[in-house]
């Protein structure tokens, strides 16, 4: 009988080619006595050996599960009299996903909850995957340092930055649960956004506190006046109705138009506008877009829950959710002796800046 074969274990973006040379003397014996016809265990027990070298959850394990269904008793046998060979070729396939793994914990550092994701992820890649990252890797490893740097605990001044000055606010000052909501009134997901925020149930009106910081992005040419013209509304005590005429009439944001909302909204309109085009409406701007760049807040809407970061338009039903877990770790405190004025501050002094869910 030969000692020649060869079989394929292949999936998409993956194939791994076993075959053989004509083995050692020893090993084609091996062979010749272990193959025969080999019987139904032999391919449970090639995909066994195979996913123990390529680990479980690896995807040359499932390609491997894949492959040997496909394949006769006989055949299998074959691979398991040269599994040695088999282990040594899924070895060499997974070296790119090894050194790509090895290269970005060594920058990020080993304990790091990014090296930790990147260590589970990555033990799923495709090796061809893993070796596009690793040609981009000087695109790949800064992303995955700004998702680090989101990781870590809030410093006590970037937790004071995130409430600092007088932003338009809803909902008790000393509440437990604090959403911080960066926003721009020219982005449609906004507007979305701000309908998920009003629709949150009225059963937390008392318990959280919505925080609202401008962050106008540059594409938007229309975002920033309209961002000041939201701040001169809030010098008035009428920012919510100001907000949410601008998120109705998102397609008229000219200087005319706002002005003609503010004087809808019964606010003394000379005032109005000289509040919006003053150096200290500015300065305020400004200060909200400094505290958003400073949390790496690149896109709108963005959310802070308790210091936990959500980016996107959601639905309220995720606010609630994220509310009552919260609510839930807030209320231990509580009962642990935190005052509730104070729980806010140590949760978020201890949060994360990136959202775990």
């Amino acid at each position: 009988m030969s000692s020649r074969f060869s079989f394929l274990i292949a999936a998409p973006f993956l194939s791994l080619t076993l075959a053989c040379v004509p083995p050692p003397e020893r090993a084609a014996a091996r062979a010749a006595n272990a193959a025969g016809d080999g019987d139904a265990q032999s391919c449970t027990n090639l995909a066994i050996e195979l996913c123990q070298r390529a680990g479980d959850s690896s995807s040359a394990c499932t390609s491997a599960r894949q492959t040997v269904s496909l394949l006769s008793p006989r055949t299998c046998a074959l691979g398991l009299a040269d599994i040695d060979y088999a282990g040594a070729r899924l070895a060499e396939r997974g070296k790119p996903c090894a050194e790509l793994t090895t290269r970005l914990c060594g920058d990020l550092g080993p304990e790091t909850e990014t090296c930790q994701m990147v260590d589970r992820e990555l033990d799923k890649a495709d090796p061809e995957q893993c070796e596009a990252m690793l040609e981009h890797y000087a695109e790949v490893l800064p992303d995955l340092q700004r998702m680090e740097a989101r990781n870590q605990p809030l410093s006590p001044e970037l937790t004071a930055a995130l409430l600092a000055g007088d932003p338009p606010s809803l909902g008790p000052a000393d509440a437990a649960l604090v959403l911080v909501e960066f926003s721009d009134f020219q982005c449609p997901y906004c507007s979305m956004a701000a309908e998920a925020v009003h629709g949150i149930d009225p059963k937390y009106a008392q318990q959280v506190r919505v925080v609202f910081r401008q962050f106008p992005l540059g594409f938007h040419e229309q975002a920033h006046l309209a961002a000041q013209a939201a701040l001169a509304a809030h010098a008035q005590g009428k920012f919510w109705e100001y907000h949410d005429k601008l998120f109705a009439n998102q397609k008229a944001l000219g200087r005319p138009e706002l002005e003609i909302y503010a004087e809808e909204l019964g606010l003394d309109v000379e005032k109005f506008v000289a509040d919006y085009e003053s150096d200290a409406i500015e300065q305020a701007l400004n200060a909200d877009i400094d505290v958003a760049t400073r949390f790496g807040v690149s896109g709108t809407p963005a959310f802070f829950i308790n210091g936990h970061y959500i980016s996107g338009a959601q639905d309220y039903f995720v606010f609630e959710r994220m509310f009552s877990e919260r609510k839930a770790a807030a209320q231990a405190m509580v009962d642990q002796g935190t005052a509730p004025s104070a729980v806010y501050g140590k949760i978020i002094a201890d949060g994360k800046q990136s959202a775990k869910e």
